[in-house]
């Protein structure tokens, strides 16, 4: 019995060739946000925006539902007194948001409703 060499090097990835575009064809929106705070702030690629630590001034309303439009794993840091504009977009599936600070616990269209 012949063994052949897996071409395959353990733990390799191999991915198509061309570039990979994040969040395809979903809802985004760009916001102002600045860091009030005295501390550095770090958000983390798939935090509820909404719920984001209260140092951070922005149209709060407008990112319910929503996160960083970046890619998984990453984060975006705000040190005091820093403005930006950022990207966000908007959470696929059924959208139900737990956990967090606790602000949302459910389901976001029925929210974005009332």
């Amino acid at each position: 019995m012949e063994i052949k060499p897996n071409p395959m090097i353990p733990g390799e990835i191999c991915v198509a060739a061309g570039e990979i575009e994040i969040n395809q064809h979903r809802d985004t929106v760009k916001i102002s946000v600045i860091n009030t705070g005295d501390r550095p702030v770090q958000i983390g690629s798939h935090y509820h925006f909404y719920e984001v630590n209260n140092a951070l001034v922005f149209t709060r309303e407008e990112t319910l539902g929503y996160r960083l439009n970046i890619a998984a794993g990453t984060a975006i840091r705000f040190e005091p007194g820093q403005k930006r504009t950022i990207e966000l977009v908007a959470y696929a599936g059924t959208r139900q948001i737990f956990g967090f600070q606790g602000k949302i616990m459910g389901d976001v269209a029925c929210l974005k409703d009332e």
